[in-house]
């Protein structure tokens, strides 16, 4: 049976997309193409990277995504600094990071770890930081443009002023094409509506 990549995420709103891209174009600008530029489009907050998943377990998959969202309110973010894993001196990926609803969030890729280890997938190896990925250097990188990239990036002013509002996490697909990913979303489950105060 024919597999399909998939992941969980967050889904950005249209705003910040364009935002994200007003600041990749300064950024990119500023480095030159020592780097991969994520397409502001394919830019989701990822919750856990899933990889071929045969498509027959994806009601399976939802089944632990409820389990894992249960009684967790909607989430409300906000962009924060930009910076680059695993350091501006040595730059592989350049990122945006969250504040926010953070603690909760970290709740939720916890629960959704321990329901997905149940399925069979693996745990992740590391700790979670919430996280928007801009852009990957490339293996071809020099030092000096490494160097630049990073200066560039500990320089930078986001100038951001949209967030995230999350009402549900999603299951997407990616289907990798010659002119890059394209995602679809298979399935959406929603988090507890907060009540509107005042």
């Amino acid at each position: 049976m024919e597999s399909i990549r998939c992941f969980i995420a967050v889904e950005l709103p249209a705003e910040l997309k364009a935002e994200l891209t007003r600041l990749q174009n300064k950024l990119r600008s500023a480095t030159g193409n020592c780097a991969r530029w994520v397409e502001p489009n394919g830019i989701h907050l990822t919750l856990k990277f899933l990889g071929n998943v045969t498509p027959g377990k994806v009601s399976e998959i939802t089944g632990a995504m409820e389990e894992a969202v249960k009684d967790l309110p909607e989430l409300k973010f906000e962009v924060a600094e930009c910076g680059c894993f695993p350091n501006t001196h040595r730059p592989r990926v350049v990122w945006v990071g969250l504040t926010g609803d953070t603690k909760t969030l970290g709740e939720l890729v916890k629960r959704l770890e321990d329901a997905l280890t149940k399925l069979g997938f693996k745990p992740e190896g590391r700790p979670f930081t919430p996280h928007l990925t801009l852009a990957r250097v490339r293996e071809t990188a020099t030092p000096a443009e490494r160097q630049a990239l990073g200066e560039a990036i500990s320089r930078a002013e986001l100038g951001i002023i949209s967030g995230i509002n999350a009402t549900g996490i999603c299951l997407m697909q990616s289907e990798l094409t010659p002119k890059g990913a394209v995602y679809t979303r298979l399935a959406e489950i929603k988090l507890k509506k907060t009540p509107k105060t005042g």
